[in-house]
């Protein structure tokens, strides 16, 4: 077995915390093959969550030249300075990077006018969507009065810090950032604006989002502070509009498609939810009514991105924290779900011609 081309594959292997090669961070320690074809590997720590698929991913690029010799890896702590040159490579300059001018993420808000339409579902839903379709998704929850997103993501440890930077935590494919990681069970966050403002910017600055493919921001109703302080962090995001199938949601709803048209934000389109129930006899029935989501689209100039059922798969997944859009591939809401993140993958965000409008 040639050492080198051991020491090669190991190099080779991403970092699932920081997201770069091993040999890019320079944190492998050791790598030694013995007589036998075993290989022993050490790796400097970066957060403890990472360990176990670390070690998986290293097993698995060598399982091929070790022969099926054994191959055990260690971790060894890392000193603060080595911490910190790690961490200047993965992020030389701090700020909000994520979404900004040169970043390749597309930001995407799911917003309403009012509450109780779906707006969680849906971000989740297509977060899980976007990742089944190869995509690299981020999500922050910024409802933070009423966060719900680990909860429905399935997600039940909080970010861990390497270098000050916060790794958020990654469930079906999705890292998430969310007020639940931070706040008691049960207790009310009772914020004025400014904390609001300073709460979302630590998730946008301190957050090694890593520049991933799409940041989706579940919004909460209205278009108060928090969609404010987003207009002005995130210049450059796309919103898509969640409203159901109810004329007056349809209403409340366009209320945000304005928010965001005053702030020069494109409006991708709409996503109409809660759209049907199927009975056991296959018959299709509106429950909260019809065309809701087609006026909108239609008096907002905006195609209607999709249509999704009222499944119980949706609340039990939600309950369970494994989104239909996971636990039921192939169903009316999960196929639902792929078509919308299909067609805001295929809409590529508009040129620019004149420069964002800032409220104050």
């Amino acid at each position: 077995m040639d050492p080198q081309a051991v020491r090669r594959a190991v190099d080779q292997v991403i970092e699932p915390a920081l997201g770069r090669p091993l040999g890019d961070l320079g944190i492998v320690r050791d790598v030694e093959v013995g007589a036998d074809g075993a290989v022993a590997v050490l790796v400097g720590t970066t957060i403890p969550d990472a360990e176990a698929e670390l070690r998986r991913r290293i097993q698995t690029a060598l399982a091929e030249l070790a022969g099926g010799g054994a191959v055990t890896v260690d971790f060894a702590p890392m000193s603060d300075d080595e911490r910190a040159a790690v961490g200047g490579l993965v992020r030389p300059e701090r700020g909000i990077a994520v979404g900004a001018t040169g970043s390749p993420t597309r930001v995407i808000t799911i917003a309403s006018g009012k509450g109780g339409v779906g707006k969680s579902s849906v971000t989740a839903n297509v977060a899980v969507a976007l990742a089944a379709d190869g995509h690299t998704v981020g999500v922050i929850d910024a409802d933070v009065w009423g966060y719900s997103i680990p909860k429905m993501l399935g997600i039940d440890r909080k970010p861990q810090v390497f270098d000050q930077m916060l790794i958020p935590p990654r469930r079906h494919g999705v890292a998430a950032m969310s007020m639940d990681y931070f706040v008691e069970p049960d207790q009310a966050v009772v914020w004025r604006g400014p904390m609001l403002h300073k709460a979302l910017e630590q998730f946008l600055a301190d957050v090694h989002w890593d520049d991933p493919d799409f940041l989706l921001l579940d919004m909460p109703p209205g278009t108060g502070d928090v969609a404010i302080s987003i207009s002005q962090f995130l210049p450059r995001s796309q919103a898509v509009i969640v409203t159901t199938p109810q004329v007056t949601a349809q209403r409340v709803a366009k209320r945000a498609a304005r928010m965001a048209e005053k702030v020069n934000q494109e409006v991708l389109g709409v996503v109409e939810n809660m759209s049907w129930f199927t009975g056991d006899d296959g018959k299709r029935y509106p429950i909260f009514g019809e065309g809701g989501g087609a006026a909108l689209a239609d008096e907002l100039g905006v195609p209607l991105l999709g249509r999704v059922p009222l499944l119980p798969a949706m609340r039990e997944g939600a309950d369970a924290g494994v989104p239909v859009a996971a636990a039921a591939p192939g169903s009316e809401a999960a196929e639902a779900f792929a078509a919308v993140a299909r067609e805001i993958a295929a809409r590529r965000p508009r040129v620019r011609t004149h420069p964002e409008l800032v409220i104050r």
